[in-house]
């Protein structure tokens, strides 16, 4: 815990509190939320991989030894594809819904705690955000 004392003072003294304070929270964001997608990519895998072994065929194996990194290139091709909008849809909102979808998956794990001091956000309520901002998941 001094470690992280010890970078938090750091920060602080070297872009201000108040910026700090917000590159510090996105900071615990992106550790939160890439083991979380880095294991969803890797079930999905394993996923295709069991499937490939009940239909007596491989399974992904193009991309890395045998298939490790089919997660990257699937969401290579994935970013790379081209965004057709409906003409008479509202474009903003098209692109935006994706995001909307994924976000409350996301946002219950603020409130998880991974430690005694690692915690994104110290709510009260914890337990009924969870289920309040899971909620929102049958919208998508």
């Amino acid at each position: 815990m001094e470690l992280l004392s010890t970078i938090q003072t750091f920060g602080s003294d070297l872009i201000g509190p108040t910026a700090w304070y917000v590159v510090w929270t996105l900071i615990k964001i992106v550790c939160i939320a890439l083991p979380i997608i880095l294991c969803v990519a890797y079930l999905t895998y394993w996923e295709r991989k069991m499937i490939g072994f009940m239909h007596v065929r491989r399974g992904p194996t193009r991309v890395g030894y045998r298939g490790l990194l089919q997660p990257f290139a699937d969401v290579f091709k994935l970013l790379t594809k081209e965004v057709i909008v409906p003409s008479k849809a509202n474009r903003v909102l098209f692109v935006l819904a994706p995001v909307v979808t994924l976000m409350p998956a996301l946002a219950a794990w603020a409130v998880i705690p991974f430690g005694p001091e690692m915690v994104l956000a110290d709510v009260n309520a914890g337990l009924l955000y969870i289920l309040a901002i899971t909620s929102l998941g049958v919208y998508g």
